[in-house]
Order: structure tokens, then C-alpha cells, then sequence
């Protein structure tokens, strides 16, 4: 099962063509499982450029699987937690909602699907973290 990344959806979605859009195309042409994250969803949303867009991205994303985080509080002290041990590492990530879909992808037990080079950095220290580079 595969949890896809804002940014390879936002390219798919535009219709661009990169290495990462190919794989999740070949994700979609074999009906592998897959979903994106509550994160992904917001991004993509805020990210449309007038109301008709937003209405379009919003009736699509709700025919997708959404994976979603333990809204209990220990489960943002261990995405503190993982923030913390990255810069500890000399690793530190832009986003905190990139911290926050690699959990959901950990928790989840999800390969993550991502065009984000935060990812490859924190899957270098997180063993829990998987990534998807190939079918």
C-alpha cells in the first residue's frame, strides 16, 4: 500500500511528466492501494487558484483514500520527537507538515510515494520510514 505525497499528486494532477508521475501511474495501472495523507489534502486544496479549481480538487480528493494521524497528543510528541532527532542529526526538514505525512505514512505502515528530497533525508535516519522508488 502506498501513500502519496502533494508532490507527486500536484504533478500528476498538472499533468507533468517525471519519474515519480510514472510510478505512480504504474501504481495506478496495477490497482496497487493507495491514498494520501489529511496533509496532502489540505495542500492540494489550498493550492487551487480560484473557486471552480477548488470545488474540482475537492470533489476528486474525496473519491481518494485518506489516511489520518491519532489526533491524541502523544502522536504529535513523536512527530516533535522525529523533528528533534533529524536537527539533531544535522537534519532539518521545511515543513513540519512533511514530518507529520512521514508519520502518517509510519503509522500506517505505507510505502511513501514523494518528489521531496526532505523525505529521502529523514528515510536515511528512519528506518521506519518507507519509501517507494520502484515497482
Amino acid at each position: 500500500m502506498v501513500l502519496v505525497d502533494t508532490s507527486v499528486l500536484i504533478s500528476f494532477l498538472k499533468g507533468q511528466a517525471d519519474e515519480k508521475v510514472e510510478l505512480f501511474k504504474d501504481v495506478l495501472s496495477r490497482d496497487i492501494p493507495y491514498g494520501i495523507s489529511s496533509y496532502t489534502y489540505q495542500e492540494v486544496l489550498q493550492g487551487a487558484r480560484n473557486e471552480a479549481e477548488f470545488n474540482t480538487l475537492k470533489e476528486y480528493l474525496a473519491t481518494q483514500q485518506i489516511y489520518y494521524l491519532d489526533p491524541e497528543v502523544s502522536t504529535y510528541e513523536k512527530a516533535a520527537r522525529i523533528y528533534f532527532d533529524l536537527r539533531r542529526k544535522g537534519v532539518t526538514t521545511r515543513s513540519t507538515l512533511d514530518i507529520l505525512i512521514a508519520l502518517t505514512a509510519i503509522e500506517n505502515k505505507l510505502a511513501l510515494l514523494h518528489n521531496d528530497n526532505d523525505f529521502d533525508f529523514m528515510s536515511d535516519y528512519i528506518p521506519e520510514l518507507m519509501v517507494l522508488n520502484s515497482l
